[in-house]
Formats: structure tokens, sequence, C-alpha cells
């Protein structure tokens, strides 16, 4: 069963520059649902989808890789809902200060998956 402060330490990986040690914690064939109306918004069914498709994006478009710092939690034992914040500038000199909130589910402790909310318009802007 999954608690709070694990939640905690696994997500802290996004924040310390060491994404691999979060998505060690994901199955390979996540499903990962980001919504919206921008060019990122879509289905992923598998970590290797959502990262090509998600993160690798943004990261070509952004002065240095997309750090996700978590500010809140949620979890009932068997799934979790988590506010993260992106505070970011891009390539172009622009802010990149996003929020989001992903709902998790996990299954023998992996994420299995995944719906992403997030500000559209910004992720829109930010890859124009």
């Amino acid at each position: 069963m999954i608690n709070q402060a694990w939640i905690i330490e696994i997500f802290s990986h996004l924040e310390n520059g060491n994404p691999q040690g979060f998505f060690e914690h994901v199955s390979d064939d996540v499903v990962w649902e980001v919504t919206g109306t921008h060019p990122l918004a879509g289905i992923y069914t598998s970590k290797q989808d959502f990262i090509t498709g998600t993160i690798s994006k943004l990261n070509e478009v952004l002065e240095s890789p997309l750090s996700l710092k978590l500010l809140s939690c949620i979890t009932d034992g068997r799934s979790a809902s988590v506010e993260l914040v992106a505070n970011s500038i891009t390539k172009k000199g622009a802010e990149f200060h996003n929020r989001y909130c992903w709902v998790c589910e996990f299954e023998s402790n992996k994420i299995v998956r995944v719906r992403a909310y997030l500000d559209s318009a910004l992720v829109a802007n930010t890859l124009a």
C-alpha cells in the first residue's frame, strides 16, 4: 500500500534532477493521458512514449531540463493526486510557469495510469 511519505519521496526525483529515479516507479506500459487541446495532449501507452512525446519535446524549448516541484499530495493507498509546478525559462527567454495535477493509479508499487491536467494555452504558446 502506498502512503504520502513514499509519494513525496518518489516525486522528489523530478525536482532534484533525477527523473530516472521517478520513472523507476512508473510501469513500462503505463497509460498516461495528457488532457487539453495543446500539441502534447493525448493518450500515451508506454513510459517511453510519454517521455518522448512530452518531456523531451518540452526540453527542446526550455533552457534547462524540465523540473517539477511537488506542492501537495493526497492519497487513499491505491491512488494519489499530486499537484506539481514547473518554473522554467524558454530558450526564447519567456517564463514557463505551469501547474499540473496528476491523478496516479498504482499497482504493485508502480504507477500504471495517470491523468494529467495542465495549462493548455501555456504549453501551446511555449511550443509555437
